[in-house]
């Protein structure tokens, strides 16, 4: 598959304090992958480096075969690379359908189709039943679901995900991972998930990539990680 995103070399200092060092990473087309590792250990700064919320101190992030590094967020994000944040960003006074409309209102969908484009949105996060509710009326679950529904109406292609299950119930962590699958399937997005929760990396049945004191200290299968000595020690707390 081809390469989509590619960070080269990527390093973040914060007046000395190294976040992240050298890190090399690349995700294709229509592939998740999860980012994972204890408090601390810059997957926040590496994600932030990708959006353009942080500027990187050394390397380069290319999409799509373009150098990205350091363009501002606005410009980042027009060219299809958008993040949710752990806590959802919505408007709670108005309906569900305008709050998918504000993420196409940002997106280059002309003026005569932007309706079907927030039906078809409102579709593929099964929220098309509650398109008339007020969002502060929504669970916890459906308000990320519809963030990730804004970020689809400004046309994205890569999504940045940081926890998004954070806060779920089980029935709901277990919906957002169908919902990111087949996201991806349906649309051939790319997602790069920071996430804690084990469970749902692993049912998620994707690449991950292991973080620790802002290095890339491993990268494989779920399978292959939960099997690591070193990464059962600096992730999940157990002895040698």
């Amino acid at each position: 598959m081809a390469e989509f995103l590619r960070a080269e070399n990527l390093t973040k200092s914060f007046r000395g304090l190294v976040a992240n060092e050298n890190i090399n990473f690349s995700i294709g087309a229509g592939e998740v992958c999860c980012i994972i590792g204890p408090n601390g250990a810059g997957k926040t700064t590496f994600v932030s480096m990708i959006s353009g919320h942080e500027v990187p101190t050394a390397g380069s992030v290319w999409f799509k075969g373009r150098n990205i590094t350091g363009l501002p967020v606005h410009r980042i994000a027009q060219m299809g690379v958008v993040r949710k944040f752990q806590t959802p960003s919505v408007f709670s006074e108005l309906s569900v359908y305008r709050n998918i409309e504000l993420g196409v209102l940002a997106s280059s969908c002309p003026a005569r189709e932007r309706h079907g484009r927030v039906l078809e949105t409102l579709k593929h996060v099964r929220l098309s039943e509650l398109s008339d509710q007020r969002v502060g009326s929504l669970s916890h679950g459906q308000r990320q679901w519809l963030e990730i529904g804004m970020l689809l109406g400004k046309d994205a292609q890569l999504l940045l995900l940081d926890e998004p299950t954070a806060g779920m119930t089980a029935e709901e962590t277990h919906s957002t991972g169908e919902l990111i699958r087949r996201l991806v399937n349906e649309l051939n997005l790319s997602a790069i998930i920071i996430e804690h929760d084990i469970n749902f990396i692993r049912d998620l049945r994707a690449p991950v990539t292991v973080l620790h004191l802002g290095r890339i200290l491993m990268e494989g299968s779920f399978e292959e990680i939960a099997g690591c000595e070193e990464v059962r020690e600096v992730y999940l707390g157990e002895q040698k």
